[in-house]
This record gives C-alpha cells, structure tokens and sequence, in this order.
C-alpha cells in the first residue's frame, strides 16, 4: 500500500501569493492558434466532404504563446524570447502580447521565417478538422544571433527560464544546450517542455517535463504503472544529467521523480473537454511555483490542480488565480504519495 501525505495548506498558499513577485523567460515556437466555429448542414457537391458554415472565429497565442499568457494570467511577468515570422500571423503575435502588457522587445520578427498558424474547425463543439500552416527549420547564424543575445539580456531579470519545444525550429541545431549552458553559468533554474525521442539536446536542464506518452518514447517503451514511470524518469536523469523529472500523467496526476525519491500527486475526476494547451499551463504554473519558494512536490502539486482546470474549458485556455486557488482546495487540497 502506498503512503499516503496531504500537503499542509500553507505552503500552497504562500507559493500562490508570491507569484506576483517573479519573472520568467520563456524561449521557443510560439504558434497562432485560430479557431473556426461553424454548422454543418450538407454535404459538398464537389466531393463527399462535409461543408461547414462559419458562425465565429477567435485567435489565441499557442505554443510558448500560450505559456506567456498563463503566466500573466496568474500575475507574474514574462519576457518572451524567439524569433518569428514578419506575417500577419506573427504579427497577430506581437500585437496580442501586447495588448497582455508584455515587453516584446526580444521577440524578432524575419522575413526569411514563417510563423506557425494551427487552425481548428469545429461544428457543435466537435473539432471536425487541423489546418496548420508552418515550415520548420533551424534557425539561420543571424537569426541564432539576434536570439542569443536576447536571451542574454533578459536572463539577468529572469528568476526561472522554460524553454517552450514544439519541434518547429526554434531549438534545434544545438540552440537549446547552449541555453542551458548559459541558464547554468547564471545559476537560473531552467525547464524544459520537451519535443521529440531524443532529450540528450536538453543535457543540464534543471527538470523536463514530459507527458506519459512522451516519457516511454524518450524510453523507448511503454510506461504505465508508477513504478514503471520511476524508472523511465531515472534512465533519463542518468542519461541526461537532469536534477529531476516531471510526468504528466492526465488522469493520473503528475510524478515527481529525482535520483533519490519521487512522488505521484492524485488528480480529482472531471470532465475532459480540450487538452490543447493544457501541457504549457502545467509548465507555467510549476515554474511560477517553483520560483516562489515552493518545493518540487508542491509545486507539482499547483501545477496538477492547474492542468485540471484548463482540460474543463475548450480551445487554448488560460488559467487565474482564483480558479487555480478554488481547484487546489476542493476536496481537500491534493495528495501526494510515494
């Protein structure tokens, strides 16, 4: 039988309140998420698809985007660092960032890139289909240049650093090690949401944060049960030289794993309508709380009540303070157990 272990109200209150008092800097693909809502009422006479009628369309910042605004949600500032394209979707970008009062000055905008635009249509609340719009490509030497030394500024004002990785360019080509590298010079933590089977990339992070799935193709196999989770999150630790590991594990909750010790935080049943974004709001919270003072269980404790209050809401949500306060208590608050 597992022990069992209830945080004390304290400390998760006390993380909470501080997140006005920290700034994170956030690297990587920031994506425009548009949304199309629709009927459909027939089918097409030029081929056997459906036709659906337009009724709305909202926009909304995806990728490291959508971990920005999370962050600002919650009350704490970000300073957002990549380079995008010089299009109306980039330019989409730049202006709703600022419209959430975030210096953009390290957000560069190229001519020579594409900004990556996913576009999801959906009739009754049913996403019907994903148009995405990207080309992905390393950066080039100049581009590499311009965000190096971005990074370098708006480290010194840094608390914590993400580095945001959905596989469009931003951190390929060895860009990613050499943030860390300089995240490790600096003595700032560093997290990273990571893309792909090869993590040897985010060698000297401070943690990684990879969903189940993620974590047994990093593996190479399957990872289910808690043990077999541990385990996976330990080859990577040894492998990588990571401090420890965060695993998502929908609903299941999160394990915290190190060399030495891990915990698997419950989640609370509810009902799942979009897990789009929900991988960054965890992401964001758990930095926020991690920089306030918070230990990696409770951390990871805020940063499980805050993914179950975005998987309850549709299309690229962002999180406040009261919903993640008013989750974190229901029921008692979250438990923890080896």
């Amino acid at each position: 039988m597992s022990e069992q272990y209830l945080p004390s109200p304290e400390p998760l209150h006390r993380a909470i309140s501080r997140f006005g008092n920290v700034t994170v800097l956030v690297v990587g693909d920031f994506i425009l998420d548009r949304f199309v809502n629709g009927v459909i009422e027939r089918i097409s006479p030029e081929a056997p698809i459906p036709v659906l009628r337009g009724r709305g369309e909202t926009s909304a910042m995806g990728g490291a985007g959508n971990v920005v605004a999370n962050i600002v949600s919650l009350g704490a500032a970000a300073i957002p660092v990549s380079v995008i394209g010089a299009d109306p979707a980039g330019d989409n970008l730049m202006r709703m960032l600022t419209e959430l009062g975030v210096d953009t000055g390290g957000l560069a905008q190229d001519a020579n890139r594409m900004t990556s635009s996913k576009s999801r249509f959906s009739a009754l609340n049913q996403q019907v289909l994903r148009f995405d719009e990207e080309e992905i490509k390393p950066l080039r030497d100049a581009e590499r240049t311009t965000l190096i030394r971005h990074f370098r500024t708006a480290l010194a004002q840094a608390d914590i650093v993400i580095l945001s990785d959905y596989g469009k360019g931003m951190l390929l080509d060895g860009v990613a090690g050499e943030l860390i590298s300089i995240c490790r010079e600096a003595g700032k933590p560093v997290l990273v949401d990571p893309k792909g089977r090869d993590y040897a990339c985010y060698s000297g992070a401070t943690a990684i944060t990879p969903n189940r799935k993620e974590l047994g193709e990093a593996v190479g196999r399957a990872v289910f049960a808690d043990d077999e989770i541990v385990a996976a999150a330990r080859e990577l630790i040894s492998a990588h030289g990571f401090e420890f590991v965060v695993a998502t594990r929908s609903e299941k909750g999160m394990s915290v794993v190190d060399a030495d010790d891990a915990r698997h935080i419950a989640t609370q049943a509810r009902e799942v309508f979009d897990v789009s974004g929900a991988g960054d709001t965890v992401i964001a919270t758990f930095a926020l709380a991690l920089a306030a003072g918070a230990d990696r269980v409770i951390a990871a404790a805020i940063a499980n009540a805050a993914g179950g209050v975005v998987v309850g809401k549709r299309g690229t949500a962002r999180l406040t303070v009261e919903e993640l306060t008013g989750a974190l208590f229901r029921s008692h608050g979250p438990i923890a157990h080896k």
